[in-house]
Order: structure tokens, then sequence, then C-alpha cells
């Protein structure tokens, strides 16, 4: 943190940053707003509906939808870090973002990003012990185990951005155009004056634990849980067995897999339009996208927003 703040009283760092986004097409900006507009709205209203079922129904005070309701929280914290700015560049014939204000921005969506790749790992370790030690399932994943993991996974993604930050924010800039729609390790990347070759090397390394390491364990998480579903006799509890992780695996597939190609593989001219589509895609779309997986293949949530809904109407009545 210190190295960061040290950025801000550097006089040779420019005072804005240019956010490029997609202003070389601009007969796309009118329909793009519509799109990221009501994208942003679906999040807010699906992400805030999870967390106020989690929370105002009993029979969802369990670890799973206690994670459930982490992973919305910050899905919608993480959009928030983006969008809104995006929404307004589109907008405006100067699509400018103030350099603390993209330093904040920096800082806030790779902290929440990194989180999120740990928390996916806890809620697969969750799913595990649910399906491969059911009888044990209330004494090991006790309230406190919940809150521990939990917090290691908003520290741990906290930790991850003020190093990452740090060190691409160290590197001088021969520029202030970023050729993205947020400011992003990878595009601030492009910016610098020297070769960049080391900081890729290292940030690559200080990726691995918080990307490739989760990855892994989700795995062998579901290598273990596929060995005993297999064991279980009716095609009921199989099928019921493969819903509670069938949502859990459609999420950690669209979330890893947008993170890794992008984190994961040097910056290159030829990736530039794909890394925007990929950004675009784990930023908003992903977000957009985990309410309806959840609870449509999740009869009890299900359940429970007809309960909460049956309760306005009640009230309002």
């Amino acid at each position: 943190m210190h190295a960061i703040m040290n950025i801000f009283v550097n006089e040779s760092v420019p005072r804005e940053f240019i956010l490029l986004g997609f202003s070389d097409r601009p007969w796309l900006e009118l329909p793009l707003f519509v799109l990221f507009l009501l994208s942003y709205i679906l999040t807010i209203v699906g992400n805030l509906g999870i967390i106020l079922v989690a929370h105002l129904d009993s029979k969802l005070h369990t670890p799973m939808y206690f994670f459930l309701s982490n992973l919305s929280f910050l899905d919608l914290c993480y959009t928030t870090s983006t969008v809104p700015q995006l929404l307004v560049n589109i907008c405006s014939t100067w699509k400018a973002i103030s350099y603390g204000g993209c330093v904040v921005q920096l800082l806030i969506s790779l902290a929440l990003g990194s989180t999120e790749c740990i928390l996916l790992a806890v809620m697969s370790f969750d799913r595990f012990v649910a399906i491969c030690r059911p009888l044990h399932y209330s004494v090991i994943m006790h309230k406190r185990l919940c809150l521990q993991l939990a917090a290691v996974s908003w520290i741990s993604g906290f930790s991850n951005s003020v190093l990452q930050s740090s060190l691409t924010l160290q590197m001088p800039l021969c520029g202030h155009k970023v050729d993205h729609f947020f400011c992003e390790v990878p595009a601030l990347l492009k910016l610098s004056c020297v070769d960049t070759t080391t900081n890729e090397t290292e940030l690559f390394f200080i990726g691995v634990p918080i990307l490739l390491i989760p990855v892994a364990l989700i795995l062998i998480s579901y290598g273990f849980i596929a060995q005993a579903v297999l064991r279980i006799q009716s095609a009921e509890g199989r099928q019921k067995a493969f819903g509670t992780c069938g949502s859990h695996l459609v999420v950690v597939s669209l979330f890893y897999g947008t993170a890794i190609y992008m984190y994961m593989q040097p910056p290159s001219p030829a990736s530039k339009d794909r890394g925007k589509m990929v950004s675009l895609f784990y930023a908003i779309i992903t977000p957009m996208l985990n309410p309806p997986i959840y609870t449509l293949r999740n009869k009890y949530v299900k359940e429970a927003l007809k309960r909460l809904i049956a309760r306005i109407f009640l009230i309002e009545k």
C-alpha cells in the first residue's frame, strides 16, 4: 500500500486517463449503452434478490446460501466498480477518468475479482462436504468455519490486489490513453515506457495462487463428488446431487475461463479486441447470469423467492 501512495505524489504520472473503450466504433455506442444499462439493472435486481432471500428465509440459513450471498454481494460490488463509469464514458465525448479514480477502480475491481476466485473454490469445498460427508456436514461446516473461510477469501483477494496493483503502477508510463473500458492490469501494462517482461513474469506467478490453485482444488473436489454421486443407487438421488453442483460448475466455467484467458497470457496487439470482449464478459455478463443460473436450477431458492414475494404482497395489502 505504501508503494501505491508514493505513486500519487510522483509528478511523472498523468493527471487523468482517457478510456478509449469503443470510441473507434462510435456507431456501437448507443446499442452498447442500452445493453450495458439493462445488464447492470438485471445484475442489481438479481443479486440483491438472492442476498435478501438468503438473509430473510430461515430455510436458507445454511453454509451453501451463506457463500452464495457472499458471491452475490461480490458481483454487485464488482459491476458497480466498472459499469457506471463505462456508461458515463459512452455518453461523453471526453472519455476521461482521473488518475486517482483509475487507481481506486484498479484496486477494487482486482480485489473483488481475486476474492471471487477463492470464494468459488470455498463453495466447491462446501459441496464436497455436503455430498461426500453428508452425515458430518453440520459438524464440519459450522458457522465459525464458514466465517473464517469467507474472511480468508476477502483478505486474500484484497492482499493480492494491493500487490499486483503496486507492481503495475510503479512502472513509468509513456501515455494516458488506455485502450480499454476500465482500468485493468493488462491494459495499463501496455502504457509502460520500459520492457514489461519482468513485471509480467512476476504478475503471472502472483496470479497462480489466485487463479490456478483454486481451479485445481475445484477439479479435485468435483472428482471426489463425481465418484460419490455415481455410487448413489437411486436416479432421483443422483439428479439432486448433480443439481446442487451443476449451477456452481457453470459459474466456475464462465468466470475462470475468461479470467485465465485474460491474466494468464502475455499482452499482445493481436489480442487487443479479444481482451476487451473477454473483460466485458466477466465484468458484466457473468455477474448478470449468476443469479438466474443459481435460481433456475435450484428449487429451494425458487420456493424462497415465492414466499418472499407472497410476504411482500400481504404486507402491501
